[in-house]
């Protein structure tokens, strides 16, 4: 797929009605599994559109406050966006199943060496029932406070801003560029032979490995009490420019192996599917 950075401010027209992306409440078990799938979505869409992967037409427009969002939708007209937008499905079926660890979405340079990847996000995923909590971009730890669905809505907008954020802040991809994604599962509660519609078993679970000087950047995390998403950027050094040092961790192996892509930091385990 042929790339080209985009430069959007993310700014909006006032529209004469406001786009509703998140549920006016979440208390319950359902709305905060609509808000986790919806961060998804949206976060995947921006990742896509301002990395330039697709054409105009393979997007729709939301609103959130002043940030004009493109999102993914079934353009038949482009083959890529249609299979991104299977898999944002697929990630739906594993989440609505409490199956669901982490995605990561990868993208590579060479389609014969689909393990060595040059950029990646990382959504990680947990299940909870310790009532509303919110830790966003805590620094030397995870401290955690009690939150209302209003502070809950508040972060993950906040969470997207610095998406957006970041996003605009990288330098331009290679010319050339495929994506794959590939899922994570919690073993103690999936099937070994679930799949999600639109993926496979992984027949070459290697270890992926990063093509040139990686940068771990932590993005943020949402807690809703039932839920939990955080969500993690690698890339290469050289398209960093001027970013806070919040956003920065410090650089991570060229192998980037299951734990280097923060799969297991207790002791479930995971499979892998693409």
């Amino acid at each position: 797929m042929a790339t080209a950075q985009r430069s959007h401010t993310g700014k909006k027209q006032k529209p004469a009605k406001e786009s509703l992306l998140f549920p006016p409440k979440i208390a319950t078990e359902q709305q905060s599994l609509v808000l986790v799938k919806r961060l998804l979505a949206v976060s995947v869409s921006c990742i896509t559109y301002l990395r330039g992967l697709f054409p105009e037409s393979s997007y729709g427009t939301r609103y959130l406050d002043d940030l004009c969002l493109k999102i993914l939708r079934e353009d038949k007209s482009c083959l890529g966006s249609l299979q991104i937008v299977k898999w944002i499905q697929g990630c739906f079926d594993a989440l609505e199943k409490s199956y669901l660890q982490m995605a990561v979405l990868a993208i590579y340079t060479n389609p014969k060496e689909p393990q060595r990847v040059t950029e990646l996000y990382q959504f990680k995923f947990k299940y909870t029932k310790d009532g509303p909590q919110m830790d966003i971009l805590s620094v030397g730890g995870s401290p955690q406070m009690r939150v209302s669905s209003d502070e809950v809505k508040k972060g993950s907008i906040l969470l997207i801003r610095k998406l957006y954020l970041l996003l605009q802040h990288l330098g331009p991809l290679p010319n050339d560029v495929t994506l794959t994604m590939k899922l994570f599962y919690y073993n103690d509660v999936t099937p070994d032979d679930y799949q999600p519609p639109g993926f496979k078993e992984d027949s070459s679970p290697e270890s992926l490995l990063f093509d040139g000087d990686p940068v771990n950047l932590k993005v943020g995390s949402i807690a809703t009490g039932f839920h939990l998403l955080k969500v993690r950027v690698t890339t290469e050094s050289k398209r960093m420019r001027e970013l806070g040092n919040s956003l920065v961790q410090e650089n991570g192996p060229t192998e980037i192996s299951h734990q280097g892509l923060d799969c297991v930091e207790e002791e479930e385990g995971c499979n892998t599917r693409v």
